[in-house]
């Protein structure tokens, strides 16, 4: 039986210590594909804050495998059945926004993965092609492979952490550092690089390490992504499009001004 194909690179990558992942929230798949041929494991289309929209997503994720990679797509919140349809259409994850409580998780979970352990409705018109494996077997793996990853970044996420992380068929979770800090000042600071979220941060990650998890976070540049690595994250995107554009145009313009 397969690995789960360029699906399965995801997992792997991750088991073996760390993801680093584009970002990606423009609906033109050539974006992620041009993303994907750099050397991010990965690419993550924003469909909740960015213009990612599911025709878009499910083109980019055939461009992005084109280029050997897996791709990572944020739902909206609370939009559990796109959830398995990009996991149809190939996804290797999903990340669904503010999963507060064990209920939230389980329904999300449900969706995402095959009998017995969720409810995941039978039709992966794409995911069979890149998972390299027969129906039969595919049916078998993709729980394994086709990640589900609760996002972390309220109050209420916080003291039902252990419900989530012991939710069968959560994979991970994924911190939201911005909408964490606003939560912890009661509304008083966005800031994703403040003691506070650093604190939450370092506690979800041991405590997704004991149920034998792995936690991710969002971080805006090369110098967070790199903290986040020496503390432990797993899975960690690294900018977006839109600012890796705006870092580049400013750096080009000033050197052409002099």
């Amino acid at each position: 039986m397969s690995d789960g194909g360029v699906i399965g690179k995801l997992k792997r990558q991750i088991d073996a210590g760390v993801a680093f992942s584009a970002w990606a929230g423009l609906n033109d798949p050539f974006v992620a594909e041009t993303l994907a041929r750099e050397g991010f494991d990965t690419v993550t289309l924003d469909m909740q804050h960015g213009g990612v929209d599911y025709l878009g997503a499910a083109r980019a994720i055939q461009a992005v495998a084109a280029a050997g990679k897996p791709t990572v797509v944020r739902v909206p919140l609370g939009d559990f059945a796109t959830a398995s349809r990009l996991a149809d259409a190939g996804a290797a994850a999903v990340i669904a926004p503010m999963i507060d409580s064990a209920t939230d998780a389980r329904r999300f979970a449900e969706h995402m993965k095959f009998p017995p352990l969720g409810r995941r409705s039978w039709g992966p018109r794409a995911a069979l092609s890149l998972s390299g494996l027969s129906a039969s077997d595919y049916l078998q793996a993709a729980n394994g492979f086709t990640l589900a990853m609760a996002m972390v970044e309220t109050r209420e996420a916080l003291a039902a952490l252990e419900d989530i992380l012991n939710t069968p068929g959560i994979d991970g979770v994924f911190i939201g550092p911005a909408d964490l800090a606003i939560a912890l000042s009661d509304g008083a600071s966005a800031d994703a690089h403040g003691a506070p979220v650093n604190g939450e941060v370092d506690r979800i990650v041991a405590r997704a390490r004991r149920h034998g998890k792995f936690a991710g976070l969002f971080c805006a540049d090369g110098a967070r992504a790199k903290w986040a690595r020496e503390h432990g994250v797993a899975f960690i995107t690294v900018a977006s499009d839109q600012l890796l554009m705006r870092a580049a145009a400013r750096s080009e313009l000033a050197i052409a001004r002099g």
